[in-house]
């Protein structure tokens, strides 16, 4: 999530009750753009839907593994087949927008 977000779990901005893992959480599915650093969207180009739909699967994934209790999370089989969906479904999409 921070390598996502551009922010630590120790950020100012995460005080109280709200954390790294509520601020994303809270930011998804609608809000996931005021979430993402923007350095990973392409410069010039209009936030593409395909771009924000990859990085909201990532961060889906992120929750899942970062679940507080141990029995909650998801095993790295099944977060790694996630992350091959997710790359599999980024690929079409660009495939789509370059008219391939």
């Amino acid at each position: 999530m921070e390598a996502f977000t551009r922010k630590k779990p120790t950020d100012e901005m995460f005080a109280g009750q709200m954390t790294l893992k509520c601020w994303v959480k809270e930011s998804l599915p609608s809000a996931v753009i005021q979430v993402i650093d923007r350095n990973l969207l392409r410069q010039g180009s209009e936030n593409s839907l395909a771009e924000v739909d990859c990085v909201s699967s990532i961060l889906k994934l992120a929750l899942k593994c970062a679940a507080e209790l141990p029995e909650q999370r998801i095993n790295m089989k099944d977060a790694l087949a996630t992350l091959q969906k997710i790359r599999g479904h980024a690929s079409v999409q660009n495939e789509k927008r370059l008219g391939l």
